[in-house]
């Protein structure tokens, strides 16, 4: 009874501030603070308040909401769990199938296709930077890797 009450004051102070801030001609602020100050008599027309404070009170709703964190933890540590392993016991087999099915033999490592005729799109040199910085230890590396 006292959420209510309390609910439908912030309502009424709410529009009250609405009105005086349409009257100094701020319509959008004005709107939007009649939006706001309406949604909790909305909640105490609905019911919403009083399921609440029945529900805040209750010591088997909050034996509820107990029940359903611990119901949390162990999903999550099931979830962690699985992630760690790579997947249920079933994928895992499925992958290690999988594995030995598309197995490369030794020989076969090296490229199949030889040398192509494809010509390479940089050029061979990368132009020096401008401003005399220096970078070839940087292009040293990527010489070295490959790049």
């Amino acid at each position: 009874m006292i959420a209510e009450t309390v609910c439908s004051a912030v309502a009424a102070a709410g529009l009250g501030i609405a009105a005086v801030t349409a009257y100094r001609k701020r319509f959008l602020a004005a709107t939007r603070i009649a939006a706001y100050s309406l949604v909790p008599l909305g909640l105490v027309m609905t019911g919403v308040v009083e399921w609440l404070a029945d529900t805040a009170f209750s010591p088997a709703a909050w034996a509820g909401f107990g029940v359903l964190g611990v119901s949390w933890v162990l999903f999550m540590t099931t979830r962690a769990v699985e992630r760690r392993r790579g997947g249920t016991r079933k994928e895992r087999k499925e992958a290690r199938a999988a594995a030995e099915r598309d197995a490369v033999a030794p020989a076969a490592s090296a490229p199949s296709l030889g040398a192509g005729s494809r010509q390479s799109t940089r050029p061979a040199t990368a132009p020096k930077a401008q401003g005399g910085d220096d970078f070839s230890d940087i292009e040293a590396i990527l010489k070295k890797h490959g790049i």
